[in-house]
């Protein structure tokens, strides 16, 4: 099948080489979901780029800063006062230099290399879908129920991931509390999917896009059907156990929606959104955000650049706030097998707006975001046998934990032996993926577990907490190769305790509740 390069980058999800099945739909079509229609674009010059610029907080640095902006050609869409972050649209070339001398500024720049009256146009491939036949003789196959969990979701017997991690036994001891949302921060949810309505929080989800939070109802749904990304995700860590189709990791929870993606065809992300998004769960009394993806345009923002600096700084701002508020981010690692450890990565892709250039970086230096930011949990994928995913990124000291992800590699003990992730996607459906996108709300879905069961948790403890219950099961004996073409494909630093393929370990929902 076609690489996804918009999954590849904003899903940190990997495309699976099996052959793919015709969708048919699992469940009546009458219940499908109405897609948002993007709201007008504004009229920009079509050389207008947005920027960050990060101030001082005090109200008068903030209000000296805006004049400056306005007064160098720029138009405010919005101020974060709480975190110093102004977001802005300007044609003039010099916007940022200018305003990175203005007295008050730490950092300004652009945060993106197209303009913003310009979108980009890159085919997106299939998912693989569950068909209608799969999913009823999946059906028939569980009998409706077994001795470790009663009733058994129809298609829980493909959800190997969801026993890797003890979510089947979990769920009967707590299946989460509905004091606990979990912020899906993706391509949004399809929230009219029965699997996924009853934990639904539509008064924590928004839409982002802009860089300024609209609170529209139904703002927080994908702009097309075929983005499916983030609903995907919310089944991973919400699914409801109602008898409709597969189970999350903490049904009993809540979920809301903060779409981030672009509504084109390459779904890019830009750090005005994700700035956005952060505060806005704080904000919303949200306890956990899942980032399964990495701010565009560039893969890695590198400090010496100083329109990159300026993104790593407004991030940074914005998901500490979060963390003061209480909230937990988790984010994937990436899916391009580099040791985020090391000295020196090859970078191809950057800037994926525009025309990318070929460079060197310091992962030290050059962050994925949010990803490498402090604070964040930072997740690795592994197979279904429980070894690491040959696509995932990985790192002693940078890798917290790890989770289930899929390895197109590593058959599972599922009756179709599928190696990917079963999950919800728009329109009642379901399919299967991998990649960091989905190891990451498995940890989502057993930090909202211990949340639950520790509601006085500070997001510091509960990353303690999550650290300390998972499964290590240490750096592989024999040299590792993912792929099995008898080359060694990543070398693992560590021991027993913590790696940098898993970090402290896998994580474990059955202990989060216990």
């Amino acid at each position: 099948m076609a690489r996804r390069r918009s999954l590849l980058r904003l899903g940190l999800a990997v495309p699976t080489v099996l052959s793919l099945t015709a969708s048919l739909g699992f469940l009546p079509a009458s219940a499908s979901a109405t897609p948002r229609i993007p709201p007008a674009a504004q009229a920009e010059d079509t050389h207008s780029l947005a920027y960050v610029v990060n101030t001082e907080t005090d109200r008068h640095t903030i209000a000296e800063v805006q004049r400056a902006i306005t007064a160098a050609g720029g138009t405010i869409v919005v101020t974060y006062d709480s975190i110093g972050v102004i977001v802005a649209h300007s044609a003039n070339p010099d916007f940022g230099k200018q305003l990175r001398a203005v007295r008050g500024v730490q950092s300004a720049g652009a945060t993106r290399t197209d303009p913003l009256s310009l979108a980009g146009t890159t085919d997106e491939g299939p998912v693989q879908h569950l068909s209608k036949a799969e999913a009823a003789k999946i059906a028939e196959a569980s009998g409706g129920g077994t001795a470790a969990l009663e009733p058994l979701e129809p298609l829980e017997a493909e959800q190997w991931a969801l026993r890797a991690v003890g979510g089947d036994k979990a769920a009967k001891i707590n299946p989460g509390s509905r004091n606990v949302t979990v912020a899906v921060i993706d391509t949004g949810v399809d929230d009219t999917h029965p699997n996924l309505a009853p934990n639904f929080s539509p008064s924590q989800s928004a839409s982002c896009v802009s860089g300024k939070a609209d609170t529209t109802y139904g703002s927080w749904r994908p702009s097309d059907p075929s983005h499916f990304h983030g609903t995907h995700v919310a089944g991973t860590i919400a699914a409801a156990r109602n008898g409709t189709g597969v189970a999350g990791v903490a049904p009993g929870v809540k979920f809301s929606g903060i779409t981030v993606a672009q509504p084109t065809p390459r779904q890019l992300i830009y750090a005005e959104s994700v700035v956005c998004a952060f505060v806005f769960a704080a904000d919303h009394d949200v306890q956990i955000t899942n980032n399964s993806y990495y701010v565009d345009p560039w893969k890695y923002n590198c400090l010496d650049d100083p329109d990159q600096k300026a993104i790593v700084d407004a991030v940074n701002r914005a998901q500490l706030y979060a963390q003061r508020k209480g909230t937990l981010n988790i984010a994937g690692a990436g899916n391009s097998n580099h040791d985020l450890a090391s000295n020196a990565l090859p970078d191809a892709g950057s800037p994926n707006d525009s025309t990318p250039v070929n460079r060197t970086i310091d992962p030290h230096t050059c962050l994925d975001l949010p990803a490498q930011l402090p604070g964040v949990v930072t997740v690795s994928a592994t197979s279904a046998k429980g070894t690491k995913a040959y696509y995932s990124n990985y790192g002693l000291g940078v890798i917290d934990v790890a989770g289930p992800g899929g390895d197109q590699y590593v058959p599972s003990d599922a009756p179709s032996k599928h190696p990917g992730v079963l999950s919800t996607l728009p329109n009642n459906d379901y399919g299967y993926e991998q990649g960091t996108s989905m190891a990451t709300p498995h940890v989502a879905g057993v930090a909202a577990l211990l949340k639950s069961a520790h509601p006085n948790a500070t997001p510091e403890q509960v990353q303690a907490m999550l650290k300390a219950q998972a499964d290590n099961p240490g750096c592989p004996t024999d040299p590792y190769d993912g792929n099995g073409d008898g080359t060694v494909d990543a070398t693992c630093a560590g021991g027993k305790r913590v790696n940098g393929f898993y970090g402290f370990g896998i994580v474990n929902a059955l202990r989060a509740v216990k």
